[in-house]
């Protein structure tokens, strides 16, 4: 995790996704086959980051709080 932190770290000031910060940050991406059970087509997503594994969404979104 400490690895993750500090890669993390060196691309916070990043205002768009590069190639080079995709291919440091990122170990493997899974897409899901397509549902559309519901009436609408959804994909599940998942994320492997090099350092930390998979990170839920709902984690990510979190924001600390002082």
């Amino acid at each position: 995790m400490k690895k993750f932190i500090q890669k993390a770290k060196h691309y916070q000031e990043l205002n768009s996704l590069t190639p080079d910060a995709l291919r440091d940050m990122v170990s493997a991406i899974y897409v899901g086959a397509p549902d559309k059970s519901s009436g609408k087509r959804q994909q599940k997503i998942e994320i492997y980051y090099d350092g930390a594994g998979f990170i839920p969404l709902n984690l990510l979104m979190q924001r600390e709080t002082a």
